[in-house]
């Protein structure tokens, strides 16, 4: 194994475990915090913070089945359960977003049907304490997941990074409406709740469509190609590029490309030219795993 998979897979595994560590610590707080001063927005958010617990699992368990070499049975390798992981922490996220809306929604149609609405106890301060220290963590969190998602090109981990951010939003409709209530309008704690869960089902969407855009062989953007192409053609003896196909698969890119080359150069010759194209591919876009290249004789270049 090479010495950049295994500082990757201990990255992978100490931002499992510092995050794991931290959504258990914070889960527990702000559950115990809620509970004193009767804040559902806070109760929902310690719920969500245990969900979080899961889905660091989810992507530990995911990144080390996609990191697992070829085999006879999988011949291009095992990318592809990352972005199946991500799918599942989307639906997490998504699943989570519904749950807070849900609460949000009875409690603003009982405000407004029966006039009933959610009082927070004395201990509001408790709860105060608890939405602050879990905004703090929770872009901490962001951060550090980010950067290590960043670092070892992970999309599972950037995802569930947006997941901490989304959090800290939440815990933010927290804060709204602990204050609110603080003020004399305790029905903000319900507002605010609701309009959380609205950025929590976007994001999850937005995360969702990406990984099924990895799992169905989607091509990279139109920058990353033509960046190829200037890549490919600056290279001694290519004369064109008659075709350029590219494809996501999982955390990793293949690239398929067709080059012409003069007529009259002999096999050896074509092939050293085809060789230095798919180096120079592998070499320069980190996230390709493979670079199949095709020659064509250029018969324009007959009478030149």
């Amino acid at each position: 194994m090479c010495e950049k998979t295994i500082n990757e897979k201990k990255i992978a595994h100490r931002t499992s475990f510092v995050t794991i560590l931290g959504n258990l610590l914070l889960s527990a707080f702000k559950f115990v915090a809620g509970l004193l001063s009767m804040s559902q927005a806070l109760i929902s958010d310690a719920i969500d913070s245990l969900g979080d617990v899961v889905s660091s699992f989810i992507v530990m368990i995911g990144l080390k089945i996609s990191s697992k070499k070829e085999d006879e049975d999988h011949p291009f390798g095992h990318e592809r359960f990352e972005p199946v992981a991500t799918i599942i922490l989307a639906i997490i996220l998504f699943l989570s977003g519904g749950f807070i809306g849900y609460q949000a929604i009875k409690d603003i149609i009982a405000f407004f049907k029966d006039g009933v609405v959610h009082e927070l106890s004395t201990h509001v301060v408790i709860g105060l304490v608890a939405a602050i220290v879990s905004i703090a963590g929770k872009e901490a969190m962001f951060w550090y997941t980010r950067k290590a998602g960043k670092k070892i090109h992970s999309e599972a981990f950037i995802a569930n990074a947006w997941n901490y951010r989304m959090d800290a939003l939440s815990s933010i409709g927290s804060l709204i409406g602990i204050i609110g209530a603080m003020c004399g309008f305790p029905i903000l704690d319900a507002f605010a709740s609701a309009v959380i869960c609205i950025f929590i089902l976007i994001t999850s969407i937005k995360i969702f469509v990406d990984a099924i855009n990895r799992l169905v062989d989607k091509a990279c953007d139109e920058l990353m190609e033509e960046k190829m192409r200037s890549v490919i053609l600056s290279l001694p003896g290519v004369l064109s590029i008659d075709l350029l196909k590219t494809r996501i698969f999982g955390s990793k890119i293949y690239v398929d490309v067709e080059i012409s080359v003069r007529y009259d150069l002999s096999v050896l010759e074509g092939h050293k030219i085809a060789e230095a194209v798919h180096h120079e591919i592998e070499d320069n876009f980190k996230d390709v795993k493979h670079c199949m290249v095709h020659v064509n004789p250029n018969i324009t270049s007959i009478n030149q």
